[in-house]
Formats: C-alpha cells, sequence, structure tokens
C-alpha cells in the first residue's frame, strides 16, 4: 500500500496548501494519466479492437448497479498498451463501467511510465505484465488490484497454454476474449471495489518486492 508524501507550503494567509503526492506515487501517476478518449486518440495498433470492445463493453446491468451502491469516491489506474491483447480485452470494458458508475474514474499510463507499478504486482509466476490495474480509493490507498488476466482465464490459460503451439494458443485466448466479452474482467473488478467498500482488500506486493 502507497501512502502519500505530505509537504506543506505556506501561503499568504499562513494557511497550508492541500497534500502534494510524491512524484513517484500512485497519486501521481493517476493524475498524469490519461483519459479513454485521449488513449484511444492516441493508439497506433490494434484501433480496431480497442473500438469494437468499447462499443459492445456495456457492462451487465446487476454489475453496473452494483458499482453504484459502493459508498465512497474510486479511481481506477491502467498500465496498459495499444499493442498488448490483453489490454485491449480488459481496458475498454473497465471504461464503460466508469460511464455507468459516477463514484468511478479510469486513467491510463503506459508501461514505461507505470513500470515501478508493474514491478510491485506481478501475475502469478512472477511476470510483470500489462495491464496492472490498481483500484485507488479517494485518499490515494491501494484497496484492490487486477493484473493481465482474470482469474477465469488464467486458469485456462495454465491447462491449456502447454498443450497449444504459440499461433493455437493466441487464437484460443482471443476466442475466450470475444466469448466472455469483459463480464468476467468486470466482475473481477466490481468484487473488488465492494470488498474496498466494505472496508476489507488491498493490494500486496510480490514476495522480495
Amino acid at each position: 500500500m502507497v501512502s502519500l508524501a505530505i509537504s506543506y507550503v505556506s501561503v499568504c494567509a499562513g494557511l497550508a496548501t492541500a497534500p502534494i503526492p510524491r512524484a513517484d506515487s500512485v497519486v501521481a501517476l493517476y493524475q498524469g494519466g490519461k483519459t479513454w478518449e485521449e488513449f484511444f486518440a492516441g493508439a497506433s495498433t490494434r484501433k480496431e479492437m480497442w473500438k469494437g470492445n468499447y462499443d459492445r463493453g456495456a457492462p451487465a446491468a446487476l454489475l453496473a448497479a452494483r458499482a453504484k451502491a459502493v459508498p465512497g469516491s474510486w479511481r481506477i489506474l491502467a498500465v496498459a498498451e495499444d499493442w498488448c491483447g490483453d489490454s485491449a480485452n480488459t481496458v475498454p470494458y473497465l471504461v464503460r463501467l466508469t460511464e455507468q458508475a459516477p463514484n468511478l474514474e479510469i486513467r491510463i499510463v503506459n508501461s514505461k511510465i507505470g513500470r515501478w507499478v508493474m514491478e510491485r504486482h506481478k501475475t502469478p509466476d512472477g511476470r510483470a505484465a500489462t495491464p496492472t490495474i490498481v483500484l485507488l480509493d479517494q485518499d490515494g490507498r491501494e484497496r484492490g488490484c487486477f493484473v493481465e488476466r482474470p482469474a477465469t482465464l488464467r486458469a485456462w490459460v495454465a491447462e491449456n497454454k502447454p498443450k497449444l503451439s504459440e499461433d493455437d494458443f493466441q487464437t484460443a485466448k482471443m476466442a475466450w476474449y470475444r466469448e466472455d466479452r469483459g463480464a468476467a474482467t468486470v466482475a473481477e473488478l466490481v468484487d473488488l471495489l465492494e470488498k474496498a467498500g466494505a472496508g476489507a482488500g488491498g493490494c500486496s506486493s510480490p514476495p522480495g518486492a
């Protein structure tokens, strides 16, 4: 969990400014991130996939209602790349969820800027990967993480990747994503949000980090 470094600067009235986040904090990273519109406008790879997933990515009404019911203000920081198939099959669905839930906002940064976040929240097999999704509360605390793929797909990959060529694996993985249409990803994010809203959850660093 990242805490904000507090810096108070005197002003003419003798009062202090609001807390200033450290330059290497997740809050500063979020504040410098791109909106969906900015990210998509600058995308140069897989643009059709990003747009297609966004266009058909409206969340299930029940999941949207559950997200809206969580009290407080929440922010989603996504470390993603336009060339990454997992990013293209994750981020658009989360964007659509934020459009339905006014208590949620999302910003996107690339893996160069967000590398330190990826290194701190690795996949179960120890890789820094895109997308890395971090849920922040209104105080900038990390309250939940989602890395690379939903758990159901991770289980499928663990079982099937060793049996397939790389080409066949990528084809089958993308077919899984097309059939799922973001349902597993959004369900996991809503679960993280509800746990955080109830005072539980958080992001744990990998061993040795």
